[in-house]
């Protein structure tokens, strides 16, 4: 009996003006429905890559990846999942996507658990807590390195 594995994913963790971007999936994953855009990671694709593509057809948002945060098996999907810090580097958030998307949200620090009310995963909470609630913001990352921070 073969069991069959969920692929990858990566998730683009967008912040801008002091808020981050959630997407509404159309079909709710289990207990989720607001989550940052992301998708499976594609064959010959890194993490990054793929962050900023789910970002681009999910919104229209151009991003670059800058910080792997981590990484982790969701507790709610099974889905191994990589989280990728992004800074937008073009185009306007918008539904590009409405096959998958059915709303989008640029989300104040204080506002995350009305969307996210099961929390976030720490390596990404930590992330969001410096950039949301600091004067620079994520503007001051340094290029694409791995976070030190394993997560839990």
């Amino acid at each position: 009996m073969t069991t069959a594995v969920n692929p990858a994913v990566a998730a683009a963790v967008v912040v801008q003006d002091g808020r981050v971007l959630l997407v509404r999936r159309r079909v709710s994953e289990g207990a989720l429905s607001w989550q940052f855009p992301a998708g499976k990671i594609e064959s010959g694709e890194s993490a990054g890559e793929a962050a900023a593509r789910e970002a681009r057809e999910e919104t229209g948002l151009l991003v670059t990846p800058q910080i792997v945060l981590g990484q982790r098996v969701h507790p709610m999907t099974g889905w191994e999942i990589h989280y990728i810090a992004c800074r937008r580097s073009g185009g306007e958030a918008g539904i590009a996507s409405p096959d998958e998307v059915a709303d989008l949200a640029w989300v104040a620090h204080g506002e995350i658990p009305h969307y996210v009310p099961y929390g976030l995963f720490k390596p990404v909470r930590d992330y969001l807590d410096e950039a949301l609630l600091s004067l620079s913001g994520p503007s001051r990352t340094p290029p694409l390195r791995r976070s030190s921070s394993s997560g839990t």
